[in-house]
């Protein structure tokens, strides 16, 4: 399941977005990456065509569980790393910035042991 960045980080603010919004439109997106709402459009269509999202007739946005999957594995590994990092000491925008840089590259390895040690040391 090897996708793009770009790709990922959309799947992600959409799953941010229901959980903040409960309903998703295009317009939400390009606000919250801050992309015009002609690429949004253009990305959605990749989406709907790859099975990611589907868009009903009030143009809501809804990620299918293909789309899903990918969102909540970058929304996990975003949070957990920016977890770690705030644990460290680092503020918590510094955090959250560097974890949206971090989430894409990590490795599966990585990763689940980052998790494991926190989870050692009690943190959530």
């Amino acid at each position: 399941m090897q996708i793009k960045e770009s790709a990922e980080n959309y799947l992600e603010a959409i799953l941010m977005l229901k959980e903040k919004k409960g309903t998703v439109r295009s317009i939400d997106i390009a606000n919250e990456l801050s992309f015009t709402k002609a690429s949004v459009s253009v990305a959605m269509k990749g989406f709907r065509q790859e099975g990611y999202v589907v868009v009903d007739n009030d143009g809501g946005i809804y990620l299918t569980e293909k789309g899903m999957a990918i969102a909540e594995k970058i929304y996990e590994r975003h949070k957990l790393i920016a977890k770690a990092l705030m644990a460290l000491g680092v503020g918590e925008k510094t955090a959250y910035d560097d974890s949206c840089k971090i989430e894409h590259d990590i490795s599966e390895e990585s990763f689940e042991k980052l998790k494991a040690y926190l989870a050692e040391k009690g943190i959530k």
